[in-house]
């Protein structure tokens, strides 16, 4: 990863006027991937700076866990390090109060023009209340709220389920992008109901200086899909706003804002969808379902959102519908993809399976409800092994407890007797099984299971060690938690942590290089730092000196305390 970025919602185009710049980054992007010191324009550099670089300046954070790639990692942290994140000069500094249940991690933009109050550091937060929030970053000053409500709608009731609740408004982390209108555009998706109880879900465009609607927004998200599956009319399933969440993260990927679906508990009918839209347009860019001749098969993901290289799409599809019967090209027959590692192809603007991987055992697993689903994929960056060859991989793991690695070339589709095709699978890595998102740096991955320690497992010439290289001492209780990781380049890695303990979760800090050293809790300072209760999604922000959790009442910031 490199301090470098671009816009993400551009094509590869953009990247043209960096060439230049590419030099003097060669030696820190190498030293990253294993010491690869050869680089040629048009190489898989260019792909790598798409994919894991989202934000047009080096301090903005505009998607879920940093980049498409959703690695976690900030590595432009220059203020918080290992020496100063001690409870006696580092705590909360202050709260910023918001009319509901925030679940999407916080965005941050660096060096905003707001209308009446200058240029500020900005940061934003969306609830369940349906409401947008832009607060001053740096103070926690209010800058504007908005509510996406139409008149005599309320945010939507949990459909008689606690996974979301108790209301359900805006879930899923918006996306951001500075080029996007006049001044810069935020994206959101929100459920709401209106007084005769129908539903509805919308996308709307925001503008980040003022919170105003654009592009002719919102626009109602409705979608229908050749096949005789859950929910199907003559010969078509359709989109129900009532029957689905969007809780997975948006994506912003080459001018499409990507949305994925899930259920409200496994309360049918439903089906798995992954709608886009225009960024510029609002309008329906392209649609695809996974069980369009089944059911289930949604997108769960623990609130992480769909992952990118920069071309394609990555995710874990839940429980459902697979066919076993393959075609000719190893694909299923029906296109019913349930309890699969997915990959899709955005070519032409059109959404594709383009290739999968499934467990040899995927229906007996969806049955007993242990599919990969409750976990996030995460698109790793070209790995060298021992006979120089670079592998271009992508990580997930789940309810069955198993880490499953995929070369995004050749996923390994499904094969009754074994999974031998598959890149790497360690087997029980994740004891409890994963209900959340892991993170990457620097060679590791670290990953919480449900009432397990949090793990750090290592890789060396392209392959993931299978014990973990060190362990904390603390046991994350259900689900798990969703790490984030501070450096500055390799230096100084932190990794910051929720412990869900309610009514009073925990943030702690460890040492990312070892995990057994614990820097900070919450509680060391006895009351001075408590919070209250983060989203069983919470998930650290953590830029410019701050760490940013996001709460069932307000956003918190913690930071380096003022003597």
């Amino acid at each position: 990863m490199i301090a470098f970025r671009s816009n993400s919602s551009q094509p590869p185009g953009v990247l043209a006027n960096v060439g230049p710049c590419l030099s003097s980054f060669t030696d820190e992007i190498a030293r990253q991937l294993g010491g690869l010191r050869k680089f040629k324009a048009g190489s898989w550099v260019v792909a790598l700076i798409m994919a894991f670089s989202v934000t047009a300046l080096a301090g903005d954070i505009v998607t879920f866990h940093n980049d498409n790639a959703r690695t976690g990692q900030n590595l432009n942290e220059t203020i918080l390090t290992p020496s100063n994140v001690k409870s006696s000069g580092f705590g909360k500094l202050f709260t910023m109060p918001v009319d509901g249940k925030i679940d999407g991690e916080p965005l941050y933009l660096s060096a905003v023009s707001i209308p009446g109050n200058g240029t500020r550091n900005v940061l934003y937060a969306a609830t369940e209340n349906d409401s947008v929030y832009a607060f001053d970053a740096d103070n926690g000053a209010q800058l504007w709220q908005v509510s996406v409500l139409k008149t005599g709608e309320t945010a939507s009731d949990p459909v008689n389920c606690d996974l979301i609740s108790p209301q359900i408004g805006i879930t899923a982390t918006p996306v951001i992008d500075r080029k996007s209108g006049p001044n810069g555009t935020i994206y959101v998706v929100a459920m709401t109901k209106d007084a005769a109880g129908h539903y509805f879900q919308r996308i709307h465009a925001l503008d980040i200086t003022t919170g105003s609607e654009e592009f002719g927004g919102p626009t109602t998200i409705d979608a229908r899909y050749p096949g005789t599956g859950e929910d199907s009319h003559n010969g078509y399933v359709e989109f129900a706003a009532k029957q689905y969440a969007e809780r997975a993260a948006l994506l912003l990927l080459n001018g499409v804002v990507y949305t994925g679906w899930t259920s409200h508990c496994d309360h049918t009918p439903y089906t798995g969808w992954v709608i886009g839209y225009s960024e510029s347009t609002l309008k329906r860019a392209n649609v695809l379902n996974l069980t369009p001749n089944g059911g289930r098969g949604s997108i769960w993901q623990a609130a992480s959102g769909l992952a990118s290289d920069g071309t394609n799409i990555f995710f874990l599809n839940a429980n459902g519908t697979f066919d076993t019967t393959l075609n000719s090209n190893g694909f299923p027959s029906q296109g019913d993809y349930g309890n699969c590692f997915m990959k899709l192809s955005t070519t032409d603007n059109k959404l594709r399976v383009a290739d999968y991987f499934t467990m040899y055992n995927t229906v007996q697993e969806s049955e007993q409800d242990l599919d990969i689903g409750s976990g996030g994929a995460l698109v790793l960056p070209p790995l060298k092994d021992k006979q120089n060859k670079m592998w271009d991989l992508a990580i997930g793991a789940g309810k069955d407890g198993n880490i499953y690695i995929v070369n995004r070339d050749d996923m390994g589709k499904f094969n009754p007797s074994n999974d031998n095709a598959i890149y790497q699978e360690i087997d029980g890595a994740l004891p409890g099984g994963f209900r959340s998102m892991s993170a990457y740096f620097n060679g590791s991955m670290y990953y919480a299971p449900e009432g397990y320690n949090l793990l750090r497992f290592k890789f060396s010439n392209a392959k993931l060690g299978a014990t973990p290289a060190s362990r904390t001492s603390t046991i994350f209780p259900r689900p798990g938690t969703t790490p984030s990781i501070s450096a500055n380049n390799a230096q100084n890695a932190i990794l910051w942590a929720i412990r869900h303990t309610d009514p009073n979760d925990i943030l702690y800090a460890y040492d990312a290089t070892n995990l057994q050293e614990e820097l900070y809790n919450s509680t060391q300072a006895g009351n001075r730092d408590q919070f209250g209760a983060a989203s069983h999604f919470g998930t650290p922000l953590v830029v410019n000196g701050k760490v940013y959790l996001g709460t069932r009442t307000n956003v918190t910031a913690f930071g380096l305390l003022t003597k």
